[in-house]
């Protein structure tokens, strides 16, 4: 019996054969409808200009499904359960005629369950085709139902601050804002949703989140991998585009919005947007002093050589796009007044990980004698995202033994160690909010828009001068020297949770 109430549901995936459907959105959708999440009456429609039948896409899809799918390789009985509700439509998505033919599914399936069902047209597919897709579900009339029709649209949300708001006077010109789903994946992740639980469902942390006992917050998101296929899209984005103007901004955001009245969607995604109109602007010389960026270089991971990121396929010999960045932001309200946010992202770094650290200030009085304090280090709450999920408080205790001597010690929740049920992945949750109508996770126009205002004077500024050192740091490195610099210069260092065994 599902367990879910939502409504009869159809998906319309443009990009069905792609990867993104491949790797992601099928396996979630299977494990939705394994976990009983899926309504009773549902159809999985996908769509491309490959000509392919009913069975061979669901052919494909099992195969995906088996490779990628968190739940393991699928069992016939519930596969076919599953598969009999996954269809194929070909279609060009430039071809508004071709769009048609999904109405006539979409009519057909309502006739069948006696029902007008919710459609969701999920776009996984390049940038370049969003404006496309969407006008052309316009001119199909499948939109004219705005309690009933829903778009998905994947990142990256425009290229820069001007190619957004275009992009957002053209949705609103079809959708309704509570029809639009800006999706952005690491806002479905268990711990990232946690931030808020654990931040507001806790009275012990609200009288001292603020700037008298923050003294600085880190964010940090490192990836071993380099670009790998990705050349073509990543030449026209870089770092700062890929990663901080959507997930890293979204993160700080988590950390540092107010205390929301309720947990309806707008009234979270209100305190979101005032977190970023609060941000403090950059100017040409706050890029020079408070940005910093970076580009891999050949190098080692793991024993196996790697090339450096001009080096690699698709990309320009003389590339000037960053592989590596890392910013110091300022929240100014009275919260957050003169605390600096780090952020820092880059590729072919040493460990693939993404961490939220609070540092909080020392104690104001040292009352302890010099020797018991050679290892002190003040107190942190870390939020660990991946590979970890965790959440530990690093305090000081006093080591066993007759002497006085303190350490620091962890004080951890575990996800694995205090729950047995495995963790949903982050496109099970995002698509069954789409499911459900709720936008909590999702970001709204005036978000997009004000994330980019902010990084724009950076963006320009770094485009329009050239880096004359890169590459400027090795594979497996923790990036530039000067990202070093950047946070040393206010006392501080990086910080980074061990993994797989590392001191």
């Amino acid at each position: 019996m599902s367990i879910t109430t939502s409504e009869p549901t159809i998906f319309v995936i443009f990009g069905g054969t792609g990867d993104l459907n491949a790797r992601k959105l099928a396996p979630a959708l299977y494990n939705l409808f394994l976990d009983g999440w899926l309504p009773k009456q549902f159809s999985i429609i996908g769509t491309g200009r490959t000509q392919l039948t009913d069975e061979s896409f669901r052919e494909n899809l099992l195969n995906d499904i088996n490779q990628f799918s968190r739940s393991g390789k699928a069992v016939k009985g519930k596969w076919d359960e599953f598969s009999k509700n996954v269809f194929y439509q070909v279609s060009d998505a430039k071809d508004a005629e071709t769009y048609k033919e999904f109405g006539k599914r979409i009519d057909a399936h309502n006739a069948e369950w006696k029902t007008k069902a919710n459609v969701i047209y999920y776009l996984a597919v390049a940038p370049d085709f969003f404006p496309i897709i969407a006008s052309n579900i316009a001119k199909a009339k499948l939109a004219d139902d705005p309690e009933k029709t829903r778009i998905v649209i994947e990142k990256p949300f425009g290229h820069d601050l001007e190619s957004a708001k275009a992009l957002n006077k053209l949705l609103a010109g079809i959708f309704s804002e509570k029809q639009i789903y800006r999706i952005d994946h690491y806002l479905g992740k268990e711990t990232v949703q946690n931030i808020m639980a654990f931040r507001f469902a806790n009275s012990i942390l609200e009288p001292i989140w603020n700037r008298n006992y923050i003294e600085h917050v880190q964010i940090s998101v490192t990836e071993q991998l380099g670009v790998e296929e990705r050349g073509p899209y990543y030449e026209g984005a870089g770092a700062l585009r890929d990663m901080i103007q959507n997930h890293l901004l979204q993160l700080l955001c988590f950390i540092a919005m107010e205390t929301p009245i309720s947990f309806s969607a707008d009234e979270v995604r209100n305190r979101k947007v005032d977190v970023l109109r609060a941000m403090r602007p950059f100017s040409p010389d706050d890029v020079r002093t408070s940005a910093v960026r970076g580009q891999y270089g050949h190098g080692w991971m793991e024993g196996v050589e790697v090339p450096g990121y001009r080096k690699e396929k698709n990309v320009a010999p003389d590339s000037n796009t960053e592989t590596f960045a890392a910013v110091k932001f300022f929240v100014d309200n009275w919260r957050w007044h003169s605390v600096p946010f780090y952020v820092r992202t880059g590729k072919r770094m040493h460990q693939t990980a993404s961490t939220i650290t609070i540092q909080f200030r020392d104690v104001p009085h040292l009352v302890f004698p010099k020797e018991a304090t050679e290892s002190w280090q003040q107190n942190r709450l870390i939020i660990s995202i991946q590979p970890e999920m965790s959440i530990r408080l690093q305090v000081q205790a006093k080591r066993p033994g007759i002497d006085m001597v303190l350490n620091t010690v962890d004080m951890v929740f575990d996800y694995k160690g205090t729950y047995s049920s495995p963790a949903p992945e982050a496109y099970e949750t995002l698509l069954l909010d789409t499911m459900m109508g709720d936008q909590t996770l999702f970001m709204r126009g005036d978000q997009v828009e004000a994330a980019w205002d902010l990084i724009m004077p950076i963006l320009n500024t770094w485009e329009n001068k050239k880096s004359l050192n890169f590459p400027n740091y090795s594979a497996d490195s923790w990036g530039p020297e000067i990202a070093e610099a950047l946070i040393a210069r206010d006392g501080f260092h990086w910080f980074t949770l061990p993994l797989n065994g590392e001191e």
